[in-house]
């Protein structure tokens, strides 16, 4: 009987398949151990009694075991630390340079800068400017304000931060301002500088003063004696300095010298009639070129910071809920009398029953108002007894006022206030109100 097409077909296939023979044997690649596995700890890992024993105290016993000598089949590399190099011969070259660099005169001898250490003034030798920086500096000042860069305005401004005289009564902002209306003089020997419209600083050469007194940089010194010298050869004085009797204790002699750096005059615009009697002037003794501050800039810088600071405080006011109707020329009254006051957290303004001595406008930050009330505390031996607690009401937030009531009616106040962060405020003391 004949087969069908396909069972001929498989059975064919199945006769070739059975004819050729099996692929040959191959070995089983070897497993790489890994450096970081103690295997000798993993073998007794495995080995542990008790791990299939039906007991539960001898699986807990088991399972103790493991865990304890788990971590142990780990290989922890030990951290090698560098090699220390030696380096005694480099040290001692850099010391020999070091040395060569800061070596200074002798002044053991000289009373200027023992008066000067006394005072706590800068040290009086400062650190060599190179000499391109300098020289970039001086051509920078023989320009116009107006046609110098922005960079070039940036390394004046750099030269001045590093006056004492400057840096201890102007801040880097009035600074800065002042760059760019500063300008270099050459002035010949044997020429009088008069320093009565301007702050003078020496770049080159040496002069030597005239007068006893310069006036100080600031107006508004509080202390009866403003003495300042802040840099070699540079005494600044008060004006009420200058009519006590302690002045002649303190004032350089006639023929004092002033070298580089050294500074005189004021920055505080004298009136024609003062200026005519009290000249402020040197003389200097070989050719000087020397930087000068007009005056009337640092005028303009403190009207310019007067109007600032004054919009600021009309603002500050009128965003006041009391306050919003009130007529402006009202408000300017206002503004001529508040001082700026910061007040740090946790701090007790005003507390019940007292009346407060300054009206506030919180300008950032925020107090809390707590009421006082005595309540009932049970003790542990169950006894009560009374006790007085603050009880918070509420909160102050910026742009907003309070004590108005408080100091014009003289009525104590009946919350206790607490700053919760740092606030700054502008204040008005009571006796400015009651003179308003």
């Amino acid at each position: 009987m004949p087969m069908s097409p396909l069972p001929a077909a498989i059975f064919s296939h199945m006769t070739t398949i059975g004819n050729v023979p099996p692929p040959p044997l191959r070995n089983i690649p070897d497993l790489k151990k890994s450096k970081h596995i103690n295997y000798g700890q993993l073998n007794a890992l495995c080995h542990i009694r008790g791990q299939h024993s039906r007991s539960i105290s001898n699986i807990l016993s088991a399972h103790n075991t493991f865990m304890k000598q788990y971590p142990k089949i780990f290989l922890h590399q030990k951290t090698r630390l560098p090699k220390l190099f030696k380096q005694e011969e480099k040290r001692e070259l850099n010391e020999g340079k070091e040395e060569s660099q800061h070596q200074q005169p002798d002044d053991s001898h000289d009373i200027a800068v023992h008066v000067h250490k006394a005072h706590d003034g800068h040290t009086l030798y400062r650190p060599k400017r190179s000499t391109e920086d300098f020289e970039e500096f001086l051509a920078i000042l023989k320009k116009l304000p107006i046609h110098r860069t922005p960079y070039e305005h940036k390394t004046v401004w750099k030269f001045l931060k590093t006056l004492p005289d400057l840096t201890s009564q102007l801040n880097d902002e009035h600074l800065k301002t002042l760059s760019k209306t500063v300008f270099s003089e050459t002035w010949l020997k044997g020429s009088t500088v008069v320093a009565n419209d301007g702050f003078y600083v020496i770049l080159k050469g040496l002069a030597r003063s005239q007068t006893k007194v310069y006036y100080n940089l600031m107006e508004g010194s509080d202390s009866q004696v403003s003495f300042i010298p802040q840099s070699s050869s540079s005494f600044i004085l008060g004006e009420k300095f200058k009519k006590s009797t302690l002045a002649e204790m303190y004032l350089p002699s006639y023929d004092s010298m002033l070298s580089k750096w050294s500074t005189f005059g004021t920055l505080e615009i004298i009136p024609e009639t003062e200026s005519e009697t009290q000249a402020f002037s040197v003389v200097t003794e070989n050719d000087c070129e020397i930087l000068k501050i007009p005056a009337k800039g640092y005028a303009k810088i403190k009207e310019e910071k007067t109007k600032l600071e004054n919009m600021q405080k009309l603002k500050l006011i009128r965003m006041c809920p009391y306050y919003e109707e009130w007529p402006t020329l009202s408000i300017f009254e206002l503004t001529a009398l508040l001082k700026w006051k910061k007040f740090p957290p946790g701090h007790v303004i005003v507390e019940s029953g007292n009346i407060i001595s300054f009206v506030g406008y919180i300008n950032s930050g925020c107090c809390n108002i707590y009421r006082s009330i005595i309540g009932f505390v049970k003790l542990q031996s169950n006894k009560v007894k009374k006790a007085r607690k603050l009880v918070y009401m509420g909160k102050l937030k910026e742009k907003e006022s309070f004590g108005e009531i408080s100091i014009l009616l003289q009525v104590p106040f009946t919350c206790t206030i607490i700053t919760e962060k740092e606030v700054e405020m502008a204040i008005i003391e009571d006796k400015d109100l009651f003179v308003l």
